[in-house]
C-alpha cells in the first residue's frame, strides 16, 4: 500500500516537472519573468513532493502485531552497555548506552476517517534507542545516551511536520509508540514487537527474565 502511495506522489512530481519545464521553454519571453517564476514554482513544488515521497517510503506498513527486532546487551563498565539491535530484516547496529534501563521509540502514522475506511493501515518507523538511570540524582549528573535508529535523510520530516500542526488533522495522527523502560543486564536479550498500540518488549533468555523480575 505504501509503495503505491509513494508511486502516486512521484507521478504527481513528474507531472509538475513536465508542466514547469513546458512553461519555462514555451514561446517568447514577453511574459518571461512571470512565466519563469511560475515554472520555477512548479519545479520547486515537484522537488518538495519527491522529498515527501522519499520520507513516506521509509515507513513500514503495520497490518498486524509482529516483531521489529531483538536487542542484546553486553556490559562494558559501570552503568555502561553495548547494545546490539538486529531489525526484522537482519540488519544489525551497535550502540553504547549509559544507565540502568533502555527504551526503544517508534514514530507512528495512524490514519482515520475516510482514509482509514479505504483500508490503509497505520505505518511506523523506528526512531531512537535511549538509556536511563534509575535514580534521579544519576539522571541529573551522569552522561545521557540517545541514538537515532532511522532519521529523515531528505531534509523533509513528514511526521514532525504533522506533529507541529496546532490542531489535529481529520485524516491522520502522528504519535509516538514506545517500549516501556526495561532493565539492561549483561547477556540479556529482548524481542521488540509492534502493534497498533505501540511497542512491546519481551525477555528472550534467562538473563533478561531475571533482570526483569529483580527490577519489578
Amino acid at each position: 500500500m505504501y509503495i503505491a502511495i509513494t508511486f502516486l506522489i512521484a507521478l504527481l512530481a513528474l507531472l509538475l516537472v513536465f508542466w514547469g519545464s513546458k512553461i519555462l521553454l514555451r514561446g517568447s519571453w514577453v511574459f518571461g519573468f512571470i512565466r519563469g517564476a511560475i515554472g520555477l514554482l512548479f519545479l520547486g513544488a515537484a522537488l518538495l513532493i519527491v522529498l515527501v515521497a522519499a520520507d513516506v517510503y521509509s515507513y513500514r506498513n503495520l497490518a498486524e502485531e509482529h516483531s521489529v527486532g531483538t536487542l542484546a546487551f553486553r556490559k562494558t563498565g559501570e552503568q555502561r552497555f553495548e547494545a546490539k539491535f538486529s531489525d526484522e530484516d537482519g540488519l544489525a547496529q551497535q550502540f553504547e548506552l549509559s544507565g540502568d534501563q533502555w527504551q526503544l521509540d517508534a514514530r507512528m502514522l495512524k490514519w482515520k476517517g475516510p482514509v482509514a475506511r479505504w483500508g490503509i493501515q497505520p505505518a511506523y518507523r523506528l526512531d531512537r534507542l535511549s538509556g536511563r538511570y534509575l535514580t534521579l540524582q544519576d539522571e541529573r549528573s551522569k552522561e545521557r545516551s540517545v541514538h537515532q535508529l532511522v532519521g529523515s535523510n531528505y531534509g523533509v520530516d513528514v511526521w514532525q511536520s504533522l506533529r507541529s500542526i496546532d490542531r489535529k488533522l481529520p485524516f491522520v495522527d502522528a504519535v509516538y509508540g514506545s517500549a516501556t523502560f526495561l532493565p539492561m543486564e549483561d547477556g540479556a536479550v529482548y524481542e521488540v514487537r509492534i502493534s497498533h498500540n505501540g511497542l512491546l518488549a519481551r525477555p528472550l533468555n534467562q538473563q533478561a527474565s531475571s533482570a526483569l523480575k529483580e527490577w519489578q
